[in-house]
Parts: C-alpha cells; structure tokens; sequence
C-alpha cells in the first residue's frame, strides 16, 4: 500500500512536471513565431548601425575595421520608431540622400533639421493642432529669445520616438511623469553642463519655497509653473523666464487654478459628464486642494462664525453689565 502511494505521488509530481514543461515551451514557441516588423531595406541598412550602441567602421587610414560607439543622439530604438507617429517613414523621406554614402560626409551631418511647420503648416488635416500658433508662441519662448540658446523642435520632439498622446482616458501621472522626463533630458544634472555649457542648477535648492517638494515634483509638469497657458493649443510652448515662474499657491490651489487651462484638459470628458466638473477632472489621482470650493458655502461659513463671534461679545457684555449691577447694590 505504501508503495503505492509514493509511485502514485511520484506520477503526479511527474505528470504536472510534464504540463509545465508543455505549458513553457508553447508559450515561448508563440512569443519567437511573432513576424519581425517588416523594414525597406534602405531603412534596415540605416539601422544597421544606428540601432545598436556599436557600429563598424573602416579606419580610412590602414583599413581596419574597428568598433566604435554610436551616440546617444544617433541612436533609434526600432520598437519605439515604429510606434512613434513617424514609424512609416522611410529615412530618406527626412534625411538628405547624402547620408547614403558611409561614412557620412560632414556635409550630410550638417544640415538643418526639418521644424514642424515644413511639414504640418498650412495643412487642413492638422489644422487642430494649432502648429502656426504653437511656432508662434514658442518664438516667445525663453528657448528662442536667449542668445545662448539654440533649442529647436528636434529637442523636445524627437522626430524618431515622439508619439502623439491618446485622446482615451490614461493614468495623469504617467502623463506627468513623460513630460518632465523631456525637461530633465536637457535641464538635468547629466546633460545641462554638456548642452549648455554651465555647471547645472540644484534643482531641490532652486524650489525651496515650494512645499512637499516630492509631491508637487510628481504631481505637476514643469511647464504647468514654467510656461504661459493658451486656450488653442493643447500644450503651451512659451516657456517663461525662471523669475516669472508661478510661486503664489493661489494660482493653482483655487476655483480658478490655472491647472484647469493646461494639466486637467487632458481630463476625459466622460469623466465630467459622470462625476462633475470639479470632481471629474480634480478629485482624481492628482487631488488638488482648493480647487473645487464652494463659493457659497464659503459665505455660509464665514456668516456663522461672524455670528457666533458677535453672540460671544453679546454674552460677555451683558455678563459684565449684571455683574456689576450687583455689585451695586
């Protein structure tokens, strides 16, 4: 009977061993059949080198070919092209065909980078977008009026990797998050000496008027303090000098909080219609204090306490005059 048992153990132990095994292997059997994205093969030439780190070259002098490592700059994530909103375009449809030839001439490196406007203006079909406003305003901009500066639209927008944002609802952090990461690329402690050429700024010293730093860092984009609003546009680009900056607390901890016009517009409008308008799009993962007062209530509150403030003075004042009555008697 003993025996039994442990052989009957020893086959189930077997048996589930067997399913797993089975279970494993037609999972990763699914995940290696799935079709490699199909390239042109001028793009799969390009990426040849610029999407690795390293790349091969040939010493122009004794011929040798040696290792060398590609920039950050020059460096294309395939996954992330092909989902960005340029993943369908050949190089060449951007790039001069002088990069054809390796090693590229300096010529080719040199060229001016396309703006928005070369090929979003004037065009119906991106007439939402507001690309002639958002030129504009960025022309304003901190970016395009420093004589230090020579910020383009490359910077912020790489043509390689950006993705326009979904108009479905999505998590505001993350949001947040992805949006500051493009101001820290320039503005922190790695890059900000190598673009700029000046020892960076401690950002923590720079905010330390600002309370609960952690929470505010997480919670609101840099361009939500740092950059004018503008109804017509989705995301403003007029980025103020750093004096200007918001620093009063009522600015945003209000009914009328200027995160209203820029950060909580991307708010689902279902949301709105569902919950309210103050409660759709501020009582959320990103609460803001303030925001959604009552103006009424307000009055309300403040009309009983002035009253109970008087009641307390009438109380005091008719307690004084009975006890000195007796006192006079």
């Amino acid at each position: 009977m003993k025996k039994w048992f442990k052989r009957s153990l020893i086959g189930k132990f077997l048996l589930l061993a067997g399913f797993l095994y089975l279970f494993f292997t037609f999972i990763l059997t699914t995940a290696s059949e799935v079709p490699d994205v199909q390239l042109d093969e001028e793009t799969r030439q390009c990426l040849a080198c610029h999407g690795s780190d390293r790349y091969e070259a040939v010493d122009t002098a004794t011929g040798e070919k040696i290792m060398l490592r590609m920039y950050k700059e020059a460096r294309i994530d395939l996954p992330t092209y092909q989902d960005g909103t340029h993943g369908q375009f050949k190089c060449t449809d951007c790039h001069s065909t002088d990069f054809e030839i390796t090693p590229h001439p300096f010529s080719a490196r040199a060229e001016a980078n396309y703006t928005c406007l070369d090929c979003h203006g004037d065009d119906e079909e991106y007439a939402s977008f507001h690309f002639e406003t958002i030129e504009e305003e960025f022309k304003k901009s901190i970016h395009a009026t420093d004589e230090d500066s020579d910020v383009n639209c490359w910077n912020c927008h790489n043509p390689h990797s950006y993705k326009l944002s979904s108009k479905e609802p999505e998590n505001l952090t993350n949001r947040i998050t992805v949006n500051n990461m493009v101001c820290l690329d320039c503005h922190g402690e790695v890059n900000y000496s190598f673009l700029i050429g000046k020892d960076a700024p401690d950002l923590i010293k720079s905010h330390d008027w600002l309370p609960n730093q952690t929470l505010h860092f997480s919670r609101v984009r840099c361009i939500d303090c740092h950059a004018a609003t503008n109804d017509s546009i989705l995301v403003a680009h007029m980025v103020l000098p750093a004096e200007d900056a918001v620093k009063k607390c009522v600015e945003c901890h209000s009914t009328n909080s200027i995160l209203m016009g820029s950060l909580y517009k991307h708010q689902s409008k279902t949301a709105r219609n569902k919950y309210g308008f103050f409660n759709g799009v501020i009582a959320n993962e990103s609460y803001l204090v303030g925001a959604n007062r009552n103006y009424y209530l307000n009055i309300a509150s403040l009309s009983i306490f002035i009253m109970v403030l008087i009641g307390i003075a009438i109380h005091a004042t008719l307690r004084f005059i009975f006890k000195h009555k007796k006192q006079g008697k």
